[in-house]
Order: structure tokens, then sequence, then C-alpha cells
């Protein structure tokens, strides 16, 4: 390996962490409100809430797992693995939001 391609191997290395190490605080945030909401839907029995709760635990292990395949991923497939991970954490957050806004409607209502 040359020197050019051993500093572009840690280039690539250092983005693909600095970009996973993102990822994982954002898998983390979602982690905490996804608890927060599961309290909240438990409390109030709410069936249908807490089935969106394991759905967004399921999706959040999902994108751990990306962020996992991504560190061994070849180089010439990150670009396209990060377009999916970021298509899962929108989702994600969207889910939430929209989940948020249910549990806050029902807690209005009482």
């Amino acid at each position: 390996m040359t020197t050019k391609q051993a500093t572009h191997a840690a280039t690539t290395a250092a983005t693909i962490k600095a970009y996973a190490d993102k990822i994982t605080a954002d898998i983390q945030q979602a982690k905490s409100v996804i608890a927060a909401f599961e309290a909240k839907a438990k409390s109030n029995r709410a069936t249908h809430e807490i089935e969106a709760v394991n759905r967004l635990k399921a999706a959040n292990q999902t994108i751990e797992q990306k962020v996992q395949d991504l560190k061994t991923t070849h180089e010439s497939n990150v670009p396209r693995a990060k377009a999916d991970i970021d298509a899962h954490i929108a989702s994600v957050k969207a889910s939430i939001e929209e989940l948020g806004n249910k549990l806050k409607a029902q807690f209005a209502q009482k």
C-alpha cells in the first residue's frame, strides 16, 4: 500500500468513525425519548402506542446494526450505506414526532 493509499484509507476510516459517532448519539437520544413515550403509553395502557414504541425500538436496532456494518463496508459502498442509514434515521425521527403528538393529544383530552 502506498503512502497516498494509506492516508486515504485513514481519512476514510476517520470519516466513518465520526459519522458513526454522530448516528450513535442520534440513536441514544431517540432511545431516551422512546423510553419516555413507553412509560406514558404503559401508564395509560395505550396498546397502539406501545406497539408503535416497539416498532421504534426495532428500527433503532436496525440502525445500530447498519452502523456496525458500515464500519466494515468497502469504501465504494460507504455513500450508499450512509444514505440508507440517514433515511432510516429520518423515518425514526418522523415516527417519534408523530407518536409524541399522539401522546400529547391523549393527555390533553384527559
